[in-house]
């Protein structure tokens, strides 16, 4: 079998298997989902209802011990200085519930729901990046959510009461050889009766240094009574044969407790297995949707940092006889950090407030979340680095130690370049979100772009195509967005007119579904290969959504009489809605004047060695070995690095 036929055996594999995970309790098309049809369903997120009371009491409580608690206690530059966080701070959140944040009361959690959690996150990012990735990663994709959402009743008697007390938990996907490829999974979990015997390595697991239960993701192998498949386990982290072997140091989040961990031949009971043989992937990627929410929690938290310390140093530094923040360069940079933090905190409310509404399959909107937290958070870090010049990219403790204000501006960029990548790169999310989005179109017509489906497959899906299609396009023609009284509740005299930004969200997203379906009649399905298209396809929605949300935001303010009734949420969603705009239009200009053509034929000749050449006169000063490390079986002989808190 030629290389082509092995990679292309492995695509179709992988694809059958994130197929098989997508979750299928759910398939009503949320606010997103209808966005990229071409669907403006404002009525899905416009008005929101009113928040329950007592949670809002609850939440207020815990957000305020919650400060009190990270003013008091938590050393930023410390845990940065010795990249650990030190064992009081995490005994002192033990005391104060954060480890149960999002557990119910049933089992001794705080029961906080998606909007007070996430609001909990962003505090505790403001505090210490890697205080809220510990906390984070336990509650978000650790061993309470596929425990609370999928596991038996006698699971969870047995560990959610421990997670909600602080037994520190970690997720393990990820190996040495897979990342986003499922299919390549190594790690086995061989039956032995009614246990199975673990084996494997498993890398970049966030708080699995410190962790006492592990959720761990292998495959068993099918035989007799055992479908097999990819499967997920409880494992506790004492359990004889498992050994962490590395802690890996980053570039940021250095108090985050991450390493390698090995499984060797490691008994689980059967009992500990989490649903099904074969269920796991469905699960971790449930899993993820609460997870990738956490992502924009943190993106808004990093603004809000952004934005007080950048307001503080452009009013206080004067250059040319002005303060800095008065020159229109960097009243630019400010003005989108604020318009920025405003937009992604109003996604972050909404899409938070359809996840504690329930019953509705949220993925879309959470991997919209994601991927725009990830981007964002990473420009305004960056961007406050360069209102603050030399002083942000000094690091604070040189700041202090030669008299001047300790700001950590360099670190937080430092700490957000990771969210681009993990829980899902940014690449994958856009090739995830473009699945998602045009799953109503292969429900109809994906036989007749399947070149392994046979004629009679093809001939009935391009009768269901064809009815589809009569009714769709026409609807892509015209819409509430030529009308100039449409969405008339935001039209408030002496504000801002966002209805005309509305009209500008609904007449776009008719021209994104007919992209969409051009993309699809033009390349068919080869359009799964065109990667750059489909990703500024996602990344059009992603801005609309981002628009929609801050205007809906806005108006809720002034409908609760917020701050000059509203009038400053009115401007700061004006001026994100503005700053997008251009964005869009060039991503619409991209899709048919780009250089992706020139880009591939390129990186093939760079892959084949053409331009090695280019390469010369330069030296390499990357250590020797393997690229990615191929581990042995059996134990290790290196010490155990896993370092219980008391």
């Amino acid at each position: 079998m030629t290389a082509t036929s092995d990679s292309t055996d492995a695509e179709r594999e992988a694809r059958r298997l994130a197929e098989a995970a997508r979750a299928a309790a759910s398939r009503t098309p949320g606010f997103a989902g209808e966005l990229f049809l071409g669907r403006f369903r404002l009525d899905l997120i416009h008005p929101r209802p009113d928040p329950d009371p007592e949670a809002v009491r609850a939440g207020e409580r815990f957000l305020t011990a919650l400060r009190e608690f990270c003013a008091e206690h938590i050393d930023a530059p410390l845990i940065e200085r010795e990249a650990r966080i030190p064992d009081e701070v995490v005994r002192g959140l033990r005391e104060l519930g954060a480890f149960g944040m999002n557990i119910s009361p049933r089992y001794g959690g705080l029961g906080l729901n998606h909007v007070y959690y996430n609001r909990a996150l962003a505090v505790l990012t403001s505090a210490s990046p890697a205080v809220g990735a510990l906390l984070s990663a336990h509650q978000s994709i650790g061993v309470p959510q596929p425990v609370a959402l999928f596991g038996t009743d006698e699971q969870k008697r047995a560990y959610l009461p421990r997670c909600a007390r602080g037994a520190i938990s970690a997720f393990l996907l990820t190996e040495p050889d897979v990342g986003s490829d499922p299919a390549r999974l190594g790690a086995t979990a061989e039956p032995d009766g009614d246990d199975y015997l673990l084996d494997g390595v498993k890398l970049w697991t966030t708080n699995g240094v410190i962790a006492e239960l592990l959720v761990v993701m292998a495959d068993v192998p099918g035989s007799g009574d055992h479908p097999g498949g990819i499967t997920a386990f409880v494992v506790e982290a004492d359990s004889p044969g498992i050994t962490v072997e590395h802690r890996n140091t980053f570039m940021g989040l250095r108090g985050i407790e991450n390493g390698v961990t090995r499984f060797h031949r490691v008994r689980v009971p059967g009992d500990q297995r989490i649903g099904a043989e074969g269920a796991g992937l469905k699960i971790a990627l449930t899993t993820l949707n609460t997870g990738r929410l956490a992502v924009p929690a943190v993106a808004v938290g990093a603004g809000k940092w952004c934005l007080r310390i950048a307001r503080q140093w452009s009013a206080e530094r004067v250059q040319w006889g002005k303060p800095i923040g008065e020159h229109e360069a960097i009243g630019a940079k400010l003005s989108y950090i604020a318009a920025t933090t405003f937009a992604m905190e109003a996604l972050l409310e909404v899409f938070s407030e359809m996840a504690d509404e329930g019953g509705g399959d949220i993925r879309l909107e959470a991997a919209v979340a994601k991927l725009l937290g990830s981007e964002f958070a990473g420009r305004m870090a960056d961007e406050l680095v360069q209102l603050r010049g030399g002083r942000g990219y000094e690091t604070a403790a040189s700041l202090a130690a030669r008299g001047e204000r300790g700001v950590p501006a360099e670190q937080l960029l430092r700490d957000m370049r990771i969210n681009r990548i993990f829980e899902g790169s940014s690449e994958i999310m856009r090739l995830m979100i473009a699945r998602e989005a045009v799953d109503p179109h292969l429900k109809v017509a994906g036989a007749l772009i399947d070149p392994e489906q046979n004629f009679t497959a093809k001939r009935k899906a391009a009768l269901a195509a064809t009815g589809f299609y009569a009714r769709w396009l026409p609807s892509l023609t015209a819409g509430r967005g030529q009308l100039p009284l449409a969405y008339g509740d935001f039209r408030v005299p002496g504000h801002p007119d966002l209805s005309a930004e509305l009209r500008y969200v609904e007449r776009t997203a008719r021209r994104l579904a007919r992209a969409a379906f051009s993309g699809m009649a033009r390349w068919q399905g080869g359009l799964e290969t065109r990667q750059r298209y489909l990703g500024r396809l996602v990344d059009i929605g992603a801005e609309l959504c981002a628009m929609s949300a801050a205007c809906v935001h806005a108006e809720r303010l002034r409908t609760r009489g917020h701050r000059d009734n509203g009038k400053e949420a009115y401007e700061l969603a004006h001026a994100f809605c503005r700053q997008a705009r251009p964005r869009i239009e060039g991503l619409f200009t991209q899709l048919h004047h780009s250089s992706d053509a020139a880009d591939r034929t390129l990186a093939r000749g760079i892959l084949d060695g053409t331009y090695t050449w280019l390469e010369e006169g330069v030296l390499d000063t990357s250590t020797e070995g393997p690229w990615i490390a191929d581990a042995p079986p059996g134990p290790s002989a290196r010490p155990n690095l896993h370092r219980p808190i008391p």
